[in-house]
């Protein structure tokens, strides 16, 4: 949990008990509980307003898919995925001769079609 062990929990739980007194310490846990509720209640609504807005297709659209860093995660592992299935389609290849593939020679030019665009 955020990294704390249970020596710093029990620091910090001391540290609390003499800051606040044992009489209010009760009373400050309800309200830190009654935050993260609402905190959590919060984020599901805006969750769910999201999907709502964005359509049917987004209905398992997750907050943490807009986080950059996984988006990019997401794309490389595609990315590494079809790197591993092309490289089985090289190495299968040369069992079926009427898709040969091979690997171009260093300075060799790859071919060209005119009608591509």
């Amino acid at each position: 949990m955020f990294g704390i062990g249970f020596g710093e929990l029990a620091v910090i739980a001391f540290l609390a008990v003499l800051v606040f007194g044992p009489d209010k310490l009760p009373d400050l846990a309800r309200q830190a509980g009654r935050l993260v509720r609402d905190l959590r209640s919060f984020a599901n609504n805006a969750r769910d307003e999201l999907r709502s807005e964005l359509g049917p297709e987004y209905a398992d659209l997750e907050l943490t898919d807009l986080d950059p860093r996984a988006i990019v995660r997401k794309h490389i592992a595609e990315a590494m995925a079809e790197l591993d299935g092309l490289e089985d389609t090289i190495r299968n290849a040369g069992e079926d001769d009427s898709e040969l593939v091979r690997p171009l020679e260093p300075g060799e030019r790859p071919p060209y079609d005119l009608d591509a665009t």
